[in-house]
């Protein structure tokens, strides 16, 4: 039997941490101006560095690796923000997962890049160019810019997606080698053939190619070895004196031409809870969706009960016989798995589902899942505290629209004015972080700060009388100050902080004022007072 040959895509996404934070920045309340200079910073051991500059960024200088005081010598202007390296690793889970659909063998391979094993089935894609062509174009729709490449180990994949140019030695969205190295090889001579393509596609690349660290990197530049071509006349044992066993450049360029083993170890994907109905024969009857909820949806629940979830978002998938789908999804609230309530929410959804040439097939899925143990019913029967009412929100926005029913959100921020936000009732609630221990918050925030003119005050002490629509108010009572910091990585002007006070009048009145800015900062002029919301 002919042994297939190893191929290996690798896809790197140079631009994932600032393309993420682009899309969730879009339409938020605090979204930056589309030409404001961003970059996204991590903490290093000798202070903070550039992790991911935007465009406007890069183009003033800034770039990863880069000192933040160093990339705001070039631009002062420069905005900076704390970069999620935990919501990018969760995304990266999600592509692996995603990535499946072209080979059940995926690794992640470091922060921002995927490795597949498609040894053997680049051919059920058109081809290895269509299939390479179908990974960037579904990642380009998500809004990703992608880098691909295969080759016939993971770390020639790796060196040719990151280093590889062609033609014009432009960079291109794609490292891949071309005639005989993509052919399979059918004889020894071949196979020959094959290698060495593979050798002339990285020898000219740099000796970084090799992922070798930084310290290596240096001392061979300083060597004169510069490519991975000139490591090739290079003897073992003048390097072996230099570098220790894990970081040979030889053992490297070994791992990349595959005479040395470098496996691929799969991430175990777990399969979401689902639940499939095959047909005899294609249906065409506009109901068949509806009547193969009645079969499905009990299905699912039970397999969801055995597991202790219950869904949050779940979608019906028909497939007709030219292979197109047609798909409607649900979400819930709470989480569920009560068939008559599930069933609802997609029955109604069911007419827009055109089975066209016939069905053949439907799959209930459950798209997002959460832990939910069994409920003891109250002893009058009645239900648990909200379900009803968790029942209400979904059938309301399974008819209206996932917008019709809202809910507060915390958000990410210390302002006041930017804390709090709100969200669809049926979102999911896992990437929302608990709102942090902070001091009491008035019942009633003012859209916007509103300007009071303090009569009585100590420098940089406390308020004794305001102003506020024309009436005076003696303070009785006075609490603070809360010190709350400018956000510097979200303000595209001199931004001044801001000190907040409890009052209470003589009249009982309470009222949460602040002073913004400090007498020299050298910000603006003198402080000014605002009263931003009022206690009952």
């Amino acid at each position: 039997m002919k042994k297939v040959r190893t191929r290996i895509v690798s896809i790197w996404l140079p631009r994932l941490s600032i393309e993420r934070w682009e899309k969730l920045s879009q339409g938020s309340d605090d979204a930056p101006d589309p030409d404001a200079r961003i970059v996204l910073t991590v903490e290093g051991p000798h202070g903070t560095l550039v992790h991911a500059p935007n465009d406007a960024a890069a183009i003033t200088g800034a770039r990863a690796g880069q000192r933040l005081t160093d990339a705001r010598a070039l631009d002062p202007a420069l905005a900076a923000i704390p970069c999620d390296l935990e919501g990018d690793a969760a995304l990266m889970g999600r592509l692996a997962r995603w990535a499946t659909r072209w080979s059940p063998a995926v690794e992640q391979d470091g922060r921002d890049a995927l490795r597949l094993d498609v040894s053997g089935a680049a051919h059920l894609f058109g081809g290895e160019k269509a299939m390479l062509d179908d990974i960037e174009a579904r990642l380009a729709a998500m809004g990703l810019t992608a880098r691909t490449a295969i080759a016939d180990t993971p770390l020639a994949a790796w060196a040719l997606a990151h280093f590889s140019r062609e033609g014009s030695g432009q960079e291109s969205g794609r490292g891949e080698l071309s005639g005989s190295a993509q052919a399979p090889p059918r004889t020894k001579e071949e196979r020959r053939i094959a290698s060495a393509a593979l050798a002339r596609a990285l020898a000219p690349l740099p000796v970084a190619a090799l992922r070798l660290p930084a310290n290596v990197v240096t001392t061979l530049g300083r060597l004169g070895l510069k490519t991975v071509a000139s490591l090739s006349g290079i003897e073992r044992r003048s390097l072996a004196r230099r570098f220790r066993t894990q970081d040979n450049p030889l053992d490297a360029l070994d791992r990349a031409l595959g005479r040395a083993p470098e496996p691929i170890d799969p991430q175990r994907v777990k399969l979401l809870p689902h639940a499939l109905l095959r047909l005899k024969e294609p249906v065409t009857d506009p109901e068949a969706a509806a009547q193969a909820l009645d079969l499905l949806v009990p299905d699912l629940a039970r397999k969801l009960e055995g597991e202790r979830l219950g869904l949050r978002c779940l979608s019906l998938t028909g497939y007709r016989l030219d292979g197109s789908v047609a798909r409607i999804e649900a979400r819930t609230a709470l989480p569920s798995r009560e068939t008559p309530h599930l069933k609802r929410l997609l029955a109604e959804k069911t007419a827009s589902m055109d089975p066209e040439f016939g069905f053949d097939a439907f799959m209930l899925l459950a798209d997002a899942v959460e832990p939910l143990d069994p409920a003891q019913d109250a002893l009058d029967g009645g239900e648990p505290d909200g379900v009803a009412v968790g029942r209400l929100v979904d059938r309301i926005a399974t008819r209206l629209g996932p917008q019709a029913v809202t809910r507060p959100r915390h958000r990410a921020s210390h302002m006041p004015e930017r804390a709090s936000g709100w969200a669809s009732a049926i979102a999911d609630k896992a990437e929302e972080k608990p709102a942090p221990l902070q001091a009491p918050r008035p019942e009633r925030l003012l859209d916007t700060p509103e300007a009071i003119s303090v009569l009585y005050a100590t420098p940089e002490g406390l308020p004794r009388r305001f102003v506020w629509r024309r009436a005076v108010h003696d303070i009785k009572k006075v609490e603070g100050p809360e010190r709350i910091a400018p956000e510097w990585w979200r303000e595209y002007r001199p931004a001044r902080l801001r000190d907040y006070y409890r009052v209470e009048d003589q009249a009982g009145r309470r009222y949460w004022i602040f002073r913004e800015g400090l007498f020299g900062d050298g910000r603006g002029g003198d402080p000014a007072w605002y009263i931003h919301g009022l206690f009952g």
